[in-house]
């Protein structure tokens, strides 16, 4: 009997446990070997477009995503005297994109995607290393502290400061900053309702939006040199950036504890890859192609990446050839978008007032002009279908992908 071919994931995270599901699925003999010693719930959210729910539809994980969606009416983006800019609601983003945002918390996802994994898939507290990246004629080998791993495939999911990326590329610059920093964090609703938003002030960005289980995500930005933190805590500099922004802002700070505050330089991969693979090893996610949150695409394109690999690299079959598939179908789609998220943050954190004045101008105009004027620019992204039919039955989106596409075709890489 021939040995089931095995793959070995480095990292843990939302790309990694997507494509570590999907190669699964594909009948790949699956480890993921995660350094940290338990997936800890980072206090942060993540919104799912339209796209990640489809490339989740995959896995048969997107009804389950799409019932923790909680917006429902309104939303859209202020300045920070409450003005609107944009208004926009659920129904014009089904309308538009097929689909709405489900913004959950990040632990919530990360549950999600183990809980569809064998038990004995995940090994956590196991440092890894790529040794061997392999050839068509050898296996590729991943150093760990219990002893070397031999594996038909490897996938480096280890984020943006990844160590299979600089072992693949040596020569890749690697991470840039992107001028700003942000802080994340999620508490208990306020008692008062709010409507959805992200409000743009000058230099800075801030985010409020309700989860399901009824709590609040909430995000902040600011331009601000690289490394620095606050002299007092977080909170502190939230408070003096932010203090006087429209409600619920404030009262969202005053109530939560400075620890539970996020803060992290924001970088991304300014220099894109020329491809995605070598040898026998793929990266996905931040590895890949790390981007600035501003489209807020980071995770979704991880969750894409993962699907379309499990899609090429099926087992018993030319894995080289399909890796430069994905190479192929991936790169040109995520290097857009890295370059739009880029160009979006250098929008949102203006620091001219004369221009801030253009900005917002320019968003009220084009939003009056048509209710969905604004998000008819995101729909290139959201609009994206994977390269195979859902197997989520009964549901609109999957119903319109279905009818989208002639049985047995599969669908251009948007």
């Amino acid at each position: 009997m021939n040995e089931q071919p095995r793959a070995v994931v480095i990292g843990a995270g939302i790309g990694g446990l997507t494509t570590a599901i999907g190669l699964h699925e594909s009948g790949w003999s699956v480890t993921v070997l995660e350094r940290a010693a338990s997936l800890e719930p980072v206090g942060a959210g993540i919104g799912l477009a339209p796209n990640a729910q489809r490339a989740l539809d995959v896995l048969n994980l997107g009804e389950r995503v799409r019932a923790l969606a909680s917006w429902q009416g309104q939303g859209g983006m202020r300045t920070p005297n409450g003005r609107w800019l944009v208004r926009t609601s659920a129904a014009e983003a089904e309308k538009t994109y097929g689909g709405t945002l489900v913004t959950l918390h990040r632990a919530t996802l990360v549950d999600l995607l183990v809980a569809a994994l064998p038990d004995d898939t995940l090994r956590t507290g196991t440092s890894a290393r790529l040794a061997d990246p392999g050839a068509p004629d050898r296996r590729a080998v991943v150093a760990t502290d219990d002893g070397d791993i031999e594996a038909d495939f490897v996938v480096g999911a280890d984020g943006i400061d990844s160590a299979v990326r600089a072992a693949l590329f040596p020569a890749h610059p690697g991470p840039a900053y992107a001028g700003f920093t942000a802080w994340r964090f999620v508490i208990p609703a306020p008692e008062k309702p709010f409507t959805p938003h992200e409000t743009w002030g000058r230099g800075g960005v801030w985010g409020t939006h309700p989860l399901k289980d009824g709590r609040v995500y909430a995000y902040a930005t600011a331009r601000l040199p690289e490394g620095g933190s606050a002299p007092d805590d977080e909170k502190a500099e939230l408070l003096r950036r932010f203090a006087d922004w429209h409600d619920p802002i404030p009262g969202l700070i005053a109530a939560v504890r400075p620890e539970a505050i996020l803060r992290n330089d924001v970088r991304y991969l300014a220099t894109p890859l020329a491809a995605f693979h070598r040898g026998r090893v793929a990266l996905v996610g931040d590895a890949a192609h790390a981007m600035t949150p501003s489209l807020g695409q980071g995770g979704n394109q991880a969750i894409e990446d993962g699907v379309v690999l499990a899609h090429h690299a099926a087992p018993g079959g030319d894995l080289a050839a399909g890796l430069a598939a994905y190479s192929a179908a991936r790169i040109p789609r995520t290097t857009e978008i890295v370059r739009r998220a880029a160009r979006a943050s250098r929008v949102t954190h203006l620091t001219s007032r004369p221009l801030i004045a253009v900005r917002d101008t320019m968003a009220a105009t084009a939003s009056r002009l048509g209710p969905n004027l604004i998000m008819r620019g995101f729909a290139s992204i959201a609009d994206w279908s994977p390269p195979q039919a859902p197997y989520a039955a009964g549901t609109a989106t999957g119903a319109a992908a279905r009818t989208a596409r002639a049985p047995g075709h599969e669908p251009a890489q948007r």
